[in-house]
């Protein structure tokens, strides 16, 4: 393939967020003579995880889209919650399937480049960013970063709470799954007092996705993943007989660090590193959907490509459940019955879409009203 020296756009990394934008970029006429490189090091050829969302409407993602239902439970220590999700379906995408989809449309554009490499490092020079990697160095006029900030990684001011988890893919020799319902939490098995559940993922009456799963500010040790997997499985699912098909394990950043602030004129940070998963949930690709969304209407009408990003007060919401979940990481379990419990799916899936009204939000507010939440409220203030 044939590389360039300079290039309009340059994307540094092909994970969600990097090939949602040049996706969009390549489907949109407005661009098609833009010279656009993608920069990774991996040609992102293995399944290395799962994106779980919500639509209440057929969308270009259905065509990869490897499950979807219209029914999920809650299981708390006091509550089994049962939703209907209609009019939306939660739906999984694969990775692999995703970056697969990505590879086959983008190679249809002449002015797409796929570059396997490394960045090292970005600088601004004049009216361009010059951008290096191990083998030479690019330049473009604007750079597109999900690399996350050193400054993230170091001791900072912002609320930290890690979503990490394991999970694997079983097969039962028995029927023993409701292939038409999910376990979005289930809370009957926790590691003591800290914010942990397990989900559940049917793919059919004998394969599931089982995945133990910390709203924490530790991490744990592989093990402990693999004993409440084990345990969950023979106590609740009842299953004493099972193969383990696919693992994947990770780890999800839910903070309210500044990652914004590392946007330039010439350098929009993107994904995980522009501050795109949702700190509240952890939930990422809608928001990212919605964000490549923003960033072509600010590159069509010229403006800065990162500008009205973000919306204040969702992120004020974000804050308050996050100062709750660190300084009383037991009440986790609490807040999301009474979230789930008290509300119907249209509120809580636009309250999470960041799509909802004042008056939506000030119920949900006062659902979640404690002595725990006012602490968090007002230190937030």
């Amino acid at each position: 393939m044939e590389y360039h020296s300079h290039y309009d756009y340059i994307i540094i990394g092909n994970g969600l967020a990097g090939f949602q934008l040049a996706l969009a970029l390549a489907s949109d006429v407005f661009f098609s003579e833009k010279q656009i490189a993608l920069i990774d090091p991996s040609n992102k050829d293995i399944n290395d995880k799962t994106w779980s969302f919500w639509e209440s409407q057929p969308s270009k993602w259905d065509k990869i889209t490897y499950n979807s239902w219209k029914e999920a439970h809650i299981y708390t220590s006091q509550k089994n919650i049962h939703l209907a999700l209609h009019p939306y379906s939660y739906k999984t995408i694969r990775a692999l399937d995703f970056y697969n989809y990505a590879k086959i449309e983008l190679n249809k554009h002449n002015n797409i480049h796929f570059i396997l490499d490394t960045v090292l490092s970005t600088s601004n020079s004049n009216n361009n960013v010059s951008v290096k990697t191990k083998k030479t160095v690019f330049k473009a006029n604007h750079v597109f970063d999900s690399r996350v900030p050193d400054a993230f990684f170091n001791k900072n001011k912002s609320i930290n709470i890690i979503q990490h988890f394991k999970g694997v893919v079983i097969a039962s020799k028995t029927n023993v799954f409701n292939p038409n319902t999910i376990t979005m939490m289930d809370y009957r098995l926790k590691d003591g007092n800290q914010t942990s559940f397990t989900y559940v993922l049917p793919f059919s009456k004998k394969e599931a996705l089982i995945e133990f799963t910390y709203f924490t500010e530790q991490k744990v040790d592989e093990a402990v993943y693999d004993t409440y997997i084990k345990q969950y499985i023979k106590n609740f699912l009842k299953i004493d007989s099972y193969n383990i098909i696919e693992t994947e394990q990770g780890d999800i950043p839910m903070t309210n660090f500044t990652f914004e602030k590392f946007n330039t004129r010439h350098i929009t940070k993107i994904g995980t590193g522009g501050g795109w998963v949702k700190g509240s949930t952890g939930y990422s690709f809608k928001h990212t959907e919605k964000k490549v969304a923003k960033i072509i209407e600010n590159l069509k009408s010229k403006q800065r490509p990162s500008k009205n990003l973000f919306k204040p007060r969702f992120k004020f919401y974000d804050k308050v459940f996050l100062k709750v979940l660190k300084d009383e990481n037991h009440k986790g379990e609490w807040l999301f019955q009474q979230f789930y419990g008290k509300h119907s799916v249209n509120t809580m899936f636009r309250f999470l879409d960041e799509e909802s009204t004042f008056f939506e939000e000030l119920k949900i507010m006062y659902s979640l009203f404690s002595w725990a939440f006012i602490k968090a409220f007002f230190k937030t203030l």
